[in-house]
C-alpha cells in the first residue's frame, strides 16, 4: 500500500497514529494464530475459544493450560489487542446429554452448590483470567436448532437463560470487571423457521424471573453473526437493536462474526457453494459490512476469521483472510484499509437510495465517506465537497488525490456483479472511499434509519 499523498498536517498525523494505536472496535477471530499479521492489520480485539471439554476433560483433571496458551494472551496485551473469550462445549462428565452440546448437569442448582458443574467451571475460568480476559461470551449460536446443521446447544431457551444467569452471577462475584455477552445469534435460522427472534425469546424467559430486571436480564452485551449480504448487516443490526430498545434495554451490540467466504478461490475451491462470491467480492463485502455495521450502531465488529487454521476441509468454504499456506486473500488488504480509514469513528450515517449506499463517518478531524453501487449498473455520483482537496482510497488501500470541481466531487461507482443465482446483488459494487481533512456534519446520533428495514431471504453461514 502506498503512502497517502498530500493529506495535510492533521490528516498525516492521524494516518501515522493509525499505524501505532489499534482502534478497539475492529478485530478478527483468532488473531493469535498470526501475531505479525494482527499487528500489521492494527487489530484492536480478538475472540478466542475456551472449550470446557478440553480445559477440564474430567471432573478432577488438572487445568489444561495448552488449550488456551498464556503466551497468546501476553502477546495480545503487548500489542494492544483485547481478548474476548467464548465459552462452550460441555464435557461428557458434566452432562446427561451429548458431548459438547448437552445441558450442564446441576444447572438449576444454586451457584455455590458443588454439583452445579457449570457454575464451578465458570468460577475457575473467570478467576484464573481476571484482568487478562474480562469479556466472556456464553456459548455460540443457540438459535441453530435441529434439524439444521451446526447445532451447538441442545437446551431450550429457558436452559440457555439459566446458563447465562449462572455465568453472570458467578463471573461478577469473581471479577467485578467481568462483562457477560450473549452468544452470537444468526437471526436467519429463526426467520427461516418462522420463529420469533431468539433475542426476544430470551428476553421473554428473563421476564419470568423476578430478579432479572434489576440485573438487566443478566447480560451486558448482545452479539450478532451476519454473513454474505452487506445490506443485511445494516438491516439485521437495526432489527436487533430495536428489540433491545422496545424491551427497555440499552445494552451495546457487537458483530462478532462477519464475512463472505469466497466460492472461487483456486487454492481452496468451495465444492457446493451456497453463495457465489469472488475473492474481490469478499474484500468489497468487508468494507461495506464494517461501514454498514457502524451506521447501524454496532459498537464493535470482527471478521471471521484471520487465518485458515485449521485448514478448510477439501471442498468446504475457506474463512480466513490468510490462507493456511500464509498467502493473503484480497480481503486482508481490505481489513487494513478499514482499520486505517474507519478508525476513531464517533458517529455514522447511512444514506440509501435505489442505486447507491453512502455511509458517512465522523472521525473527529476527518470525514470518511464510503460509497458503492447497489445494482449491476454503474452509477455516476456527485457529492458536495467538504474540502477542495481530498484523497480517494481503494479497497486494497491504494490512494490518489482528488480535487473538487464546482464544490463537488464526481465519481463513477462500478456496478455490482449480481451473479449469485439465488441472492443476486448480495454484495454491492466495489466501494470508493473519500477522505476529507475536516470534521463531518452529521446531524443526530450515530445511527439514522433512512429506510424501512426489510430483511431479504435467508442468508446463512
Amino acid at each position: 500500500m502506498q503512502a497517502a499523498p498530500d493529506l495535510g498536517a492533521s490528516a498525516a498525523e492521524a494516518f501515522n497514529d493509525s499505524i501505532q494505536t489499534p482502534d478497539p472496535r475492529f478485530g478478527a477471530v483468532e488473531a493469535f494464530y498470526d501475531s505479525q499479521a494482527a499487528q500489521d492489520l492494527n487489530l484492536g480485539w480478538e475472540r478466542i475459544l475456551f472449550y470446557w471439554a478440553e480445559l477440564q476433560s474430567s471432573q478432577n483433571a488438572d487445568w489444561n493450560i495448552f488449550q488456551v496458551q498464556d503466551g497468546w494472551l501476553a502477546d495480545a496485551a503487548k500489542h494492544g489487542r483485547q481478548v474476548v473469550g467464548l465459552i462452550e462445549k460441555t464435557p461428557q462428565w458434566a452432562t446427561d446429554g451429548r458431548l459438547g452440546t448437552g445441558v450442564p448437569r446441576g444447572l438449576y442448582l444454586p451457584i455455590d452448590d458443588p454439583n452445579n458443574s457449570w457454575a464451578g467451571f465458570v468460577r475457575t475460568l473467570v478467576k484464573r483470567y481476571a484482568g487478562r480476559i474480562d469479556h466472556w461470551i456464553i456459548w455460540n449460536e443457540p438459535d441453530v436448532q435441529a434439524p439444521d446443521f451446526g447445532v451447538q446447544f441442545d437446551g431450550t431457551v429457558a436452559d440457555y437463560y439459566r446458563l447465562v444467569k449462572v455465568a453472570y452471577q458467578v463471573a461478577k462475584q469473581e471479577n467485578p470487571n467481568a462483562v457477560i455477552h450473549l452468544a452470537g445469534l444468526t437471526y436467519y435460522h429463526d426467520t427461516e423457521h418462522h420463529r420469533p427472534a431468539y433475542l426476544q425469546r430470551f428476553i421473554n424467559e428473563a421476564r419470568k424471573d423476578p430478579t432479572s430486571v434489576a440485573q438487566h436480564y443478566y447480560f451486558d452485551i448482545a452479539t450478532l453473526h451476519i454473513y454474505f449480504n452487506s445490506d443485511e448487516v445494516y438491516n439485521v443490526t437495526q432489527i436487533m437493536r430495536n428489540i433491545l430498545r422496545q424491551n427497555g434495554l440499552k445494552q451495546p451490540l457487537w458483530i462478532n462474526e462477519t464475512n463472505a467466504q469466497p466460492s472461487n478461490d483456486p487454492l481452496n475451491p468451495w465444492r457446493d457453494p451456497t453463495h457465489i462470491v469472488s475473492l474481490d467480492q469478499q474484500a468489497d463485502f468487508l468494507v461495506e459490512s464494517f461501514a454498514m455495521g457502524l451506521a447501524a450502531g454496532a459498537d464493535r465488529l470482527a471478521v471471521y476469521k484471520l487465518i485458515d487454521v485449521p485448514p478448510p476441509l477439501p471442498g468446504w468454504p475457506p474463512d480466513g483472510l490468510i490462507r493456511s499456506n500464509g498467502s493473503h486473500r484480497p480481503a486482508y488488504d481490505a481489513l487494513k484499509t478499514i482499520t486505517t480509514y474507519f478508525r476513531n469513528t464517533r458517529s455514522a450515517r447511512l444514506v440509501r437510495t435505489g442505486s447507491t449506499d453512502i455511509v458517512t463517518l465522523d472521525r473527529g478531524s476527518q470525514t470518511t465517506r464510503i460509497m458503492w453501487a447497489r445494482s449491476a449498473s454503474s452509477v455516476t455520483l456527485s457529492l458536495p465537497a467538504l474540502t477542495q482537496q481530498a484523497i480517494l482510497v481503494a479497497v486494497d488501500g491504494t490512494t490518489r488525490p482528488i480535487t473538487a470541481i464546482g464544490n463537488r466531487y464526481k465519481f463513477t461507482l462500478p456496478g455490482a456483479k449480481c451473479d449469485d443465482p439465488t441472492y443476486g446483488c448480495a454484495v454491492g459494487g466495489s466501494p470508493i472511499i473519500l477522505i476529507e481533512d475536516t470534521p463531518a456534519r452529521i446531524v443526530g446520533g450515530r445511527s439514522i434509519v433512512v429506510s424501512t428495514v426489510t430483511p431479504q431471504s435467508k442468508t446463512t453461514k
